[in-house]
């Protein structure tokens, strides 16, 4: 979500954001990919229960169509475009903090101020508007990985592969920590049955199954609870989820999202150094790229598919090891989408739709908003009211005309004004001043 801040010339006294004419259109372009992707998975998110993201049984229909849709999602989407995401944001606080060391100024205080920022406007979109808000995590996690921009792209690389892993270690721990946890407690639930007097340690344990038992009901009860509450009106959806937005800004957080975003984002560190994101390396270089990322990312992945089906999508199997095929496959696939991308770009092909898409990077943060104030008021109750009632193969028909409107009307907009709504807000905010927002007329 992060975009390139341009600076100002080096005579002035503060920085400042810079014209649009320095911008990098690779990088532009690969945002643009990167916020349009992420819509074919969100879109679960939007229009039923989040249970069926993973578990296509659940809701969204189980005929040959629907279930084949999840399957090609899950292959080609699922967590690669947010993978680039992450990647970019990195790279973006590179491009951005070394143009301003370059010309002497301190960028520091820019960089957490926007960040702050962002954590607010975050955590804004997660209670009010959608609950899979990633952007309070990402600006959580650029607070904590700009002490590392200036190291080398060996060391950035180094770093990240320490750090991809422990979300997989303590995704596993977890899910063992939770199957004793439940063990104990029914083994407690036993001895109350039989009339045997509780241990204050006892009532505390059944106090933490019950409050885990929360996150671990049924695909049904699931379905049923998430269909109630979406259907419903405004200030009942804020309060059901609530309890998730709370849990995934702080455990999941800690737990998960950190060490694959920090580790994703120091590998877009490490990529634009090496200037793999803005396009400088050969044609060559990134068609072994593309070749390698999915010639390793796509069996596996497949693979992944394979067994979940095989596990009947079992959530506690899934939450130990389903995940880890798809974990490690969608960073290779997010390789090959930027390889196929910079590829397309460097060959001039299909330019009218790579500027297109490097309109929409440029309004990457305005788009990915859009998408939760278009979507949630078609399908929530209080607006248009479809939620639960769309099958899966038809909700890429969403997807299709909300990209098609966003292609269309970002190159539009920025004909006139030289930020997206949400980028100008988020840089005023940033430098604490109105921003110029129109173009000036030549």
């Amino acid at each position: 979500m992060d975009k390139p801040i341009e600076e100002s010339p080096a005579s002035a006294p503060s920085p400042a954001p810079v014209s649009g004419t320095e911008r990098l259109v690779a990088i532009d372009t690969l945002r643009g990919v990167a916020v349009l992707g992420i819509l074919v998975m969100n879109i679960y998110g939007f229009a039923m229960p989040f249970v069926a993201y993973q578990n296509p049984l659940a809701a969204g229909g189980t005929e040959w169509y629907n279930l084949g849709t999840w399957f090609f999602t899950h292959i080609f989407f699922d967590q690669k475009f947010m993978a680039i995401f992450s990647i970019l944001f990195g790279a973006g606080l590179v491009m951005m903090a070394t143009r301003a060391e370059a010309v002497g100024r301190k960028y520091a205080g820019v960089w957490y101020r926007r960040n702050f920022w962002l954590l607010l406007i975050g955590a804004a979109h997660g209670y009010l508007i959608w609950m899979g808000d990633i952007l309070f995590a990402y600006a959580l996690i650029g607070m904590l990985v700009y002490p590392f921009r200036n190291r080398s792209p060996r060391a950035l690389i180094i770093t990240a592969c320490v750090l991809l892993p422990i979300a997989l270690l303590l995704s596993y721990g977890g899910g063992f920590a939770m199957q004793k946890m439940q063990v104990m407690g029914d083994e407690i639930v036993q001895l109350q049955e039989a009339g045997e007097e509780l241990t204050d340690a006892q009532i505390s344990t059944l106090e933490e199954v019950e409050e885990m038992s929360l996150f671990l009901k049924s695909p049904e009860e699931q379905v049923a609870e998430d269909t109630a509450a979406y259907t419903g009106d405004y200030s009942g959806i804020v309060s059901f989820r609530a309890p998730t937005v709370v849990m995934m800004q702080t455990t999941a957080t800690l737990f998960f999202i950190l060490w694959r975003v920090g580790g994703l984002m120091l590998l877009g560190m490490a990529l634009m150094k090496l200037g793999v994101l803005s396009g400088e390396r050969n044609k060559d270089f990134y068609r072994k790229m593309m070749f390698i990322g999915y010639g390793l990312g796509l069996p596996l992945v497949a693979y992944s598919a394979y067994n979940m089906q095989l596990h009947d999508w079992d959530y506690m199997w899934i939450f130990q090891v389903g995940t880890i095929p798809n974990y490690i496959a969608s960073i290779l696939i997010a390789f090959g989408h930027i390889a196929l991308v910079m590829l397309i770009v460097k060959s001039g092909a299909m330019k009218a739709l790579m500027d297109r898409f490097g309109a929409v990077g440029r309004m990457a943060f305005t788009n990915y908003l859009m998408h939760s104030i278009i979507l949630t008021t078609v399908f929530y109750g209080y607006g248009f009211g479809l939620y639960g009632q769309i099958p899966r193969f038809w909700q890429m028909g969403f997807v299709v005309a909300v990209l098609g409107f966003q292609l269309w009307i970002s190159p539009i907009w920025l004909k006139a004004f030289r930020f997206g709504p949400a980028e100008w807000l988020w840089r005023s905010l940033t430098y604490w001043r109105l921003q110029p927002m129109r173009r000036q007329s030549s």
